[in-house]
């Protein structure tokens, strides 16, 4: 007798989940019906989700291309150490040790008198006058110690390194302080600039279109709650749950997000492929968000889509809630 009420209970646990799944499907089913009923509203709806997708997807890759570029830089400015004519070759490289030992220092370069005056000939080799001028020069130029730090904008360690290391104190060019090499560390502050207004543009845009998004997701399934009111009705005369009716709806949104990322992952690629010549001439590293972009764009487009469905499942929400007055 127990083992007959046992088959009973699993017979009936395994008919009321065929019965879910079914429902499910009929919720996915009226859903994908309901995005084709209204052409003109779901083309507005999904156009304008799109582009609020495209506008996050941009927004993100700029950052990621301009932090790139931020650092790229960086790399080629170092800070520049003068050093006294008379230190030795073997002093400089016991003060690069030690400089190169402090956490914000990413590496330290010695350029001696002589590669220093090598350098300067290479770099106006085709000025006359400059070398004409420096083969007479009887000044012999200083040794120099270029330092790069992991953050151009943070010299604190640095500054209180040469303040109060000793033996630098002794070596180091009093009439030369310190100084960044080149406009580097302005050209660095510049791009650091843009990563902060790229960051609230791209915030504020993404803001607004979502918002337009919703609204327009939002009344899009409002319209069609009208219009199909006496079939909801129907509905909710035979006894139909609360959530097989907001369902189809839902569904329809998540369709909505579905395509639109779709669309936005597309066009963000060939964006960005199309505008790396014209960004790389002008010195801004493009091509490793490219390579983010393709290789993870399985990921990329999942966050697209659950993104887009997010968006869509909200409004309709609040429009089913709303509407259908079912809480």
């Amino acid at each position: 007798m127990s083992k007959q009420k046992v088959d009973a209970k699993t017979f009936a646990q395994q008919r009321r989940k065929r019965r879910q799944w079914l429902t499910f499907l009929r919720m996915c089913r009226y859903g994908v019906n309901n995005f084709s009923r209204n052409t003109w509203l779901t083309v507005a709806a999904t156009a304008v989700m799109t582009i609020t997708l495209l506008i996050i997807f941009v927004t993100l890759s700029a950052r990621n291309i301009l932090a790139d570029s931020l650092t790229e830089v960086s790399k080629k400015v170092d800070m520049s150490i003068y050093l006294k004519k008379s230190t030795s070759d073997v002093d400089a490289g016991k003060i690069s040790a030690s400089i190169e030992a402090l956490p914000s220092v990413n590496g330290v370069t010695y350029v001696s008198p002589a590669e220093a005056r090598k350098q300067v000939a290479e770099e106006n080799k085709n000025r006359d006058g400059t070398l004409e001028a420096l083969n007479e020069a009887s000044n012999e130029l200083p040794g120099t110690l270029r330092v790069n730090l992991r953050d151009i904008n943070d010299t604190s360690e640095l500054d209180k390194f040469v303040q109060t290391n000793s033996f630098l104190k002794k070596n180091i060019d009093s009439n030369r302080p310190p100084s960044f090499s080149g406009g580097g560390k302005s050209t660095i502050q510049t791009i650091g600039s843009w990563v902060g207004f790229a960051e609230k543009l791209g915030l504020l845009a993404s803001s607004v279109f979502i918002v337009l998004s919703s609204l327009i997701v939002f009344n899009t399934i409002r319209m069609a709650i009208f219009n199909r009111k006496e079939e909801i009705q129907m509905m909710k005369l035979i006894g139909a749950d609360k959530s097989f009716i907001r369902g189809p709806f839902i569904v329809e949104a998540i369709v909505y997000g579905f395509i639109a990322a779709l669309v936005a992952t597309a066009l963000g690629i060939v964006i960005l492929v199309g505008a790396k010549d014209g960004l790389t001439s002008f010195g801004i590293v493009v091509q490793p968000t490219i390579d983010i972009a393709v290789i993870y764009s399985p990921f990329v487009l999942l966050v697209m889509i659950v993104a887009g469905a997010l968006i869509g499942v909200i409004s309709s929400l609040f429009a089913t809630r709303k509407y259908l007055k079912i809480s």
